[in-house]
């Protein structure tokens, strides 16, 4: 049987045998869902699962907690999920139940969420180890506490609690780096989708629209596909393009204005990320096109280090050297390309690294660097490539004409045994592709 995510539960079982092979005999794993959120008074923030318990169980539900127990002669896997309640199934929808989380879910047995308090203790004695997120959910840190010292409480009587509480993510971070066929499908699913929304945007496009109108193109291609924002999106005109995360989107977008739109969709939990900077009348004035194209020169610097072998750091490096270079070129920095990039003077214009990973998270999970050392690239992780330049409005230290410019250009690339594949690779980039697809029908 297939879950929400369109993944057999087949697949959920093996990710869960192969978090338990990591943790080892004697170890105890605990995965609480994530809680809803109250918004205000009585109305709550859009339901979204945590990432690692979506990843081993496809489970979409509150008030849940997977329980992972190695070697287990009763049965290793074990939920806990809300109880079905045809009342409460009225207001807000069906429920799995225990009985169904067997079968639909794949793990050895089920129990009623209220009995977490009466079953847990007696899971916990006898094992040595506890993986867990300790610090992400205070509330649930704890119960899981309480549950411990009740275990501790028994010692005299024979009771063997564990000594050793380990991270979780050391575990399960790595497992989440590297994708899988399945997921892979579904990120080049939410690549799609934001390709096609870019594009909406770029049609869109016109002087004297508001940013919020710009978006409300972006998020309604998401919504038609079954998908939704996987971040807050960002569509800022003119100088707010220099503010890295501005959100705000109220803006009217005046003529000659370049717009950055940053957005991406999440479909089935998997993110994408896009970014692109176009003119809003369809042309680049020189100044922009000569700032766009020094950002498409570091893009393609970066590109050329995704590869298998090669250091994750080494992307950001050629990018932060193409910058620079391009800088110089163009008189916003003087001096010597090796100088500027010692004293960090190129960070008056790019102050962010080149990308990120991605995957059920946009800013997903995994070491960038392991013992002091920038980590290898290796065929299954995704990750942006998103450099930049931003000329503050009142940097009177440059001329006039580049004042108020910010440029973004982002991709999701994935690593490949050969070299690299760009998912996000249909949507228009460089500067003659962005003004030649928006000369194109609106």
């Amino acid at each position: 049987m297939a879950s929400a995510t369109g993944i057999a539960a087949a697949g959920y079982r093996r990710r869960r045998r192969q978090l338990m092979s990591l943790a080892g005999d004697q170890a105890i794993l605990v995965l609480p869902a994530a809680p809803e959120r109250i918004r205000s008074r009585d109305t709550h923030h859009p339901y979204r699962q945590d990432s690692d318990f979506w990843y081993l169980t496809g489970c979409a539900e509150p008030e849940a907690v997977l329980v992972l127990i190695p070697g287990r002669s009763h049965g290793e896997t074990l939920l806990f999920c809300r109880e079905r309640d045809p009342e409460r199934e009225g207001w807000d929808g069906p429920r799995i139940g225990p009985d169904g989380a067997v079968d639909a879910l794949g793990v050895d047995d089920a129990y009623p969420i209220d009995d977490l308090d009466e079953i847990l203790p007696g899971l916990l004695e006898g094992r040595t180890r506890v993986y867990y997120h300790f610090g992400r959910d205070t509330e649930f840190d704890l119960q899981l506490i309480g549950w411990l010292n009740r275990v501790r409480a028994q010692v005299r009587l024979g009771a063997s609690p564990p000594h050793e509480f380990l991270e979780l993510g050391h575990l399960l971070d790595e497992m989440r780096l590297f994708k899988s066929a399945e997921e892979l499908k579904l990120m080049r699913r939410a690549a799609k989708i934001s390709v096609e929304a870019h594009e909406a945007v770029m049609r869109a496009a016109r002087p004297g629209i508001h940013e919020y109108a710009l978006q409300a193109e972006l998020e309604y291609v998401f919504r038609r596909n079954d998908a939704s924002p996987a971040y807050e999106s960002i569509v800022g005109a003119g100088a707010n393009a220099c503010v890295l995360h501005y959100r705000a989107n109220r803006a009217q977008v005046r003529d000659g204005d370049l717009v950055l739109v940053d957005a991406g969709a999440e479909y089935r939990g998997y993110a994408a990320d896009i970014t692109r900077t176009f003119p809003v009348n369809g042309r680049f004035t020189a100044a922009q096109r000569a700032l766009h194209d020094v950002v498409e020169q570091a893009q393609q610097a970066a590109l050329e280090q995704a590869r298998p072998g090669r250091p994750y750091e080494a992307g950001h490096l050629a990018a932060v050297e193409a910058l620079t270079e391009g800088l110089l070129q163009l008189g916003l920095l003087k001096g010597k390309r090796a100088a500027r990039i010692a004293d960090g003077s190129y960070r008056r214009y790019y102050r962010h690294k080149t990308g990120h990973w991605l995957g059920l998270d946009v800013h997903d999970v995994g070491d960038y660097r392991i013992e002091g050392e920038s980590r290898l690239l290796e065929p299954g992780m995704v990750f942006t490539i998103e450099p930049g330049l931003y000329v503050p409005l009142d940097d009177t230290s440059v001329d006039p004409k580049w004042r108020g410019i910010g440029i973004r250009t982002e991709d999701d690339v994935l690593i490949t045994r050969e070299g690299h594949e760009v998912l996000t690779a249909g949507l228009a980039r460089t500067a003659d592709e962005i003004e030649t697809f928006m000369a194109g029908p609106r």
